[in-house]
């Protein structure tokens, strides 16, 4: 058993804190832009399409605000939106804390569709390498995560178990733990290992993030405590469960309409 007294502040400076979770944002974003670059390298050996690396560059803008707007507006809309709807100003207080990684998914995908119409460039070319380079900053994400002691996991008496000690004294699975080893370590692997190999094709990445994301969310949801101001849905599913199982069917609808497309 672990007793959690982290501190989510790495340095205060009085005027001015430093937190574990906005660097976990920043090197995500600037060491997924590093893995995208030789990403792209590779696969542009590999299909009929020219393209100057300086665009992805002024694609990492996009993403950023992409990834903030829509994890934002997702989490007001998904996770609390009667609260928002009677505290509109209150939407734009970012720091105070409320992000929704579907929401992120959503804005990301639009932004990158807009650059891509934009650029004149396939739009899964850039999508996959997303896909194989987020598992990065997700998994800094859920590590920070439970570093801030929050998206705490249910009671449990096993072995390993947490103590959050700012929440209560009950033990508890470390969800944020298991999320950071199946959606940030186990699925960067999958897709980085498909991504590189020489039959690879384009789009496959895109959908498998879809699904398997989807999957392993579902998984942690299951050890993970729903959020309170929700419950359970239905008295079953978390949000996030469903939301997760709305990312699996939509990876299957476009891998599907991707083969079809490569059969024509």
């Amino acid at each position: 058993m672990y007793y959690h007294n982290l501190n989510p502040v790495l340095i205060d400076l009085g005027f001015i804190a430093v937190r574990w979770y906005s660097l976990a944002y920043i090197f995500g974003i600037i060491i997924g832009w590093w893995l995208g670059k030789k990403i792209l390298n590779h696969i542009l050996k590999n299909i009929n399409h020219r393209f100057d690396l300086k665009d992805f560059d002024d694609l990492i803008t996009y993403i950023i605000i992409s990834l903030i707007l829509g994890g934002r507006l997702g989490y007001v809309i998904f996770y609390n939106l009667e609260y928002y709807v009677s505290n509109l100003f209150d939407i734009i207080k970012i720091w105070e804390g409320g992000m929704s990684f579907h929401g992120a998914l959503i804005g990301v995908i639009l932004g990158t569709y807009l650059f891509s119409k934009k650029k004149n460039i396939p739009v899964f070319i850039l999508l996959d390498v997303i896909a194989c380079a987020s598992p990065i900053g997700i998994f800094l994400g859920r590590i920070a995560n439970f570093i801030n002691g929050e998206l705490i996991g249910k009671a449990t008496t096993v072995s390993w178990s947490v103590i959050f000690q700012s929440i209560d004294m009950v033990p508890r699975h470390p969800s944020q733990l298991y999320e950071a080893f199946l959606e940030g370590l186990v699925l960067f692997l999958i897709l980085n290992l498909i991504i590189f190999n020489k039959k690879y094709i384009m789009g496959t990445c895109s959908c498998l993030f879809l699904i398997f994301y989807g999957i392993f969310r579902i998984i942690a949801e299951s050890f993970r405590e729903p959020d309170i101001q929700i419950g359970y849905l239905f008295d079953l599913f978390s949000m996030g469960t469903i939301l997760s199982f709305l990312m699996i069917l939509a990876g299957l609808v476009v891998k599907k309409i991707l083969m079809e497309k490569n059969e024509n």
